[in-house]
């Protein structure tokens, strides 16, 4: 039985089924674990959730920010932007049975292997999260989306604000944060702080701010973590975090990781992808 981490998917089903193929997947033998955004600004993205959907407990998606996305166009609380590509989903007869099947999913997944936890979010967490924050935290988003307010929440779910933690926050503003850190964020002050304008690499962080996963004193920082959502930032290799968005839908590539018989044995399997997006357009 093998474990692999899969990066940004972005409706890019093609790039997956060859990646599936390259790695000779498996679903009775083997688990894969999807670091959100399967779906939007590919073409592909109503047979990504089929596909996914096909193979039951096998794929174990997590939620990103193209997929809540996707949830709010279908609920009427967002109007697409000019690079979505949802209206295939929206349109499709099977529409309920995917959106339903999406909503379930979680914003966070856990793995035990060899004795080690593997935690994984799409985008990132916040320095004075611990892992077990992380995991009640996102249960507390999940339990909304899987209930009869989900389309409530959806129209009141975007924003900036407020965009610095507090364990006092009650209502939609706790629940904006977290999905905002979960799902959005790269850059936050130490203080943790969060930014949403700059998207560049890590290493053109702007004025006072640090990568989520840089900054000092972070709680998670002795959990390995798995994360994708940062295509400019690409693969990202270090003991203790993996960065696995390498811009597929940009014409980069579909990444998956392999771990051995500990988090540590890592093998990086990649397949090139057509551009399906020009950046900046």
């Amino acid at each position: 039985m093998a474990i692999y981490c899969i990066g940004d998917i972005q409706g890019c089903d093609s790039a997956l089924e060859r990646l599936l193929s390259t790695i000779d997947f498996s679903p009775s033998r083997d688990t894969l674990y999807l670091l959100g955004d399967l779906v939007n600004r590919g073409p592909e993205s109503v047979s990504v959730l089929r596909r996914c959907m096909t193979h039951g407990d096998a794929i174990r998606p997590l939620l990103g920010n193209h997929d809540l996305h996707l949830l709010a166009a279908a609920h009427g609380a967002r109007k697409p932007s000019r690079q979505d590509t949802l209206r295939q989903v929206l349109d499709a007869p099977d529409c309920q049975s995917l959106l339903g099947w999406l909503r379930q999913q979680p914003l966070v997944r856990t793995h035990q292997h060899a004795g080690q936890q593997l935690l994984m979010v799409h985008a990132g967490v916040l320095p004075g999260w611990s892992a077990d924050d992380v995991v009640t935290l996102a249960q507390e988003v999940h339990a909304v989306l899987q209930g009869p307010d989900l389309g409530e929440f959806l129209h009141q779910m975007y924003g900036n604000l407020p965009n610095q933690w507090s364990p006092d926050l009650q209502g939609v503003e706790r629940l904006r944060v977290i999905i905002n850190a979960l799902t959005r964020l790269r850059f936050c002050s130490p203080e943790g702080v969060m930014d949403f304008e700059s998207t560049e690499s890590a290493a053109a962080a702007p004025e006072g701010l640090l990568p989520w996963f840089d900054v000092p004193g972070r709680r998670t920082a002795h959990t390995v973590m798995a994360f994708g959502h940062w295509s400019t930032l690409g693969w990202l290799n270090r003991p203790h975090l993996l960065g696995l968005d390498t811009g597929c839908v940009w014409g980069g590539c579909l990444s998956a990781v392999r771990f051995g018989n500990t988090l540590a044995d890592r093998e990086l399997i990649q397949v090139h992808c057509e551009q399906a997006q020009v950046p900046g357009q």
